[in-house]
């Protein structure tokens, strides 16, 4: 019981945070997304309690309220709670988190941080920033993942290709290792496509081999 009401005090935070502030009277106020994802995480962690077994109610009862938060507030709420907390546990990594549009959230890891030139293992500093990842991945399990590799433009387009492919593998392999369902994991090799630097300089060539997530919602 003390755990469901953690939970829907949770949610009741939840949608105090999303209040606004009119900019005419000043006055506090819930949008519409907001109120909708209120009731429906207050609902759902009643829900996710009931159907949990008792041992698991606490979190049957997060569960739900993330569930039914999304389902009244609109994909967007969803993603909002897990970007924030994507952008908690990925703070001074060297990861770079962009929103895409209401669904979606893109995680760009650079090859600084990711692997050693011409290499497709792991580097192992590289292990805790997707350990991290994949905590979140887990707790939001609506959502689905693409893995993209990139290289720089050292060496041939094939042989770029396929290492591209090969790092992209090997990342998807590590958070399927962790726990991170494989139904909701693909894989893709760009190689030298779609750069985000110039690979001129080095600097631009680091950006440039990189491994990206996109994370997509699909309540």
């Amino acid at each position: 019981m003390k755990k469901l009401t953690v939970a829907v005090v949770l949610a009741a935070t939840t949608l105090a945070g999303c209040q606004t502030v009119d900019p005419y009277t000043r006055d506090t106020k819930a949008g519409n997304t907001a109120t909708g994802a209120g009731i429906g995480a207050v609902a759902g962690a009643v829900l996710g309690a009931a159907v949990s077994s008792k041992k698991d109610r606490g979190r049957g009862a997060l569960t739900g309220a993330l569930l039914g938060g999304a389902v009244g507030g609109g994909i967007g709420y969803y993603m909002d709670q897990q970007e924030a907390l994507l952008r908690q546990e990925l703070e001074a990594t060297g990861v770079r988190i962009e929103r895409v549009g209401e669904d979606a959230i893109r995680l760009i890891m650079p090859g600084n941080v990711t692997f050693a030139t011409g290499k497709d293992r792991l580097q192992p500093r590289f292990h805790r920033t997707l350990d991290s990842v994949v905590r979140v991945l887990n707790e939001f399990d609506q959502s689905l993942i693409e893995v993209a590799g990139y290289t720089d433009s050292v060496g041939s387009f094939e042989s770029n290709q396929t290492l591209s492919e090969r790092r992209a593998f090997s990342v998807a392999d590590y958070m399927i290792g962790q726990g991170v369902r494989s139904a909701r994991v693909t894989t893709h090799g760009y190689g030298e496509r779609y750069p985000l630097a110039s690979n001129k300089t080095e600097q631009g060539r680091q950006q440039n081999r990189r491994v990206e997530l996109s994370i997509r919602g699909q309540i």
